[in-house]
């Protein structure tokens, strides 16, 4: 973990394993998530160390637990949701900046993040059915991000999708040029963490609150997060700061 004035850095740093998720992994994902949601950045970007950025559970891990009581497994299980869940609730926006391959568990912690922004090399697969597992917490955000029919065809296939067509489907934000990735992932952090703060807090729970909401509720909800922007110093700032232009152009 690391921050560079407002743009925090979350770092996968196990390339010998494919930065495979074990629950150690998963632990330390939730608290660097949590100590950057507590401190001065404004955007957190999650990366990997390596030609991959994450292909799942770590099966020597799973093996390990293969005869543990249920309710071990589902301890284990809780950390890795515990990092989806956090991901949603932090007010600063998450992004994921993925090389190589996101397979499963992987798959699922760039899904869960705000932002997916993808090497033009990047795969994306949810193989689990294939060894007789179950893609089960990531399909909640898979089937938000790309829709029942995309979703039921990743999850029951395996199928592996180049970065272009995530993207298509929706699953991936943006797809950058191998040359290109470094430099203008960069770029959207920058114009992120740019963003009045109290502005993107409000968006993004919003944002998200609306999954649970009535059409006609949402627009309540949205009316009152309106109201509530307009009191922030803000939005007074930028709304003169923008005023003054117009009447400088006229």
């Amino acid at each position: 973990m690391s921050a560079d004035g407002p743009i925090g850095r979350i770092t996968l740093a196990r390339p010998e394993k494919k930065n495979a998720l074990d629950r150690v992994t998963a632990d330390e994902l939730a608290e660097a998530l949590f100590a950057l949601s507590e401190s001065p950045v404004n955007v957190v970007a999650i990366d990997a160390e390596g030609p991959d950025f994450c292909t799942g559970a770590d099966l020597s891990a799973l093996e390990d637990m293969l005869d543990a009581p249920r309710q071990e497994q589902i301890e284990d299980a809780k950390a890795l949701g515990h990092v989806f869940h956090t991901i949603r609730r932090m007010e600063k926006p998450v992004v994921a900046l993925v090389k190589g391959r996101a397979y499963a568990g992987g798959a699922g912690l760039a899904s869960a993040c705000d932002i997916v922004l993808a090497h033009e090399e990047a795969r994306f697969a949810y193989p689990e059915v294939t060894i007789g597992f179950v893609p089960a917490m990531v399909m909640t955000m898979l089937r938000r991000s790309v829709g029942e029919k995309h979703a039921f065809d990743l999850v029951s296939t395996g199928r592996v999708l180049k970065a272009e067509e995530a993207r298509s489907i929706g699953l991936v934000s943006r797809v950058f040029a191998a040359k290109d990735f470094d430099q203008l992932s960069q770029s959207v952090l920058r114009q992120l963490a740019e963003a009045p703060p109290s502005a993107m807090a409000a968006t993004k729970a919003l944002f998200y609150k609306l999954d649970m909401l009535a059409f006609i509720d949402g627009i309540s909800a949205g009316i009152v997060a309106n109201a509530d922007a307009r009191a922030t110093p803000a939005f007074r700032a930028g709304v003169k700061r923008f005023a003054s232009r117009n009447k400088d152009a006229q």
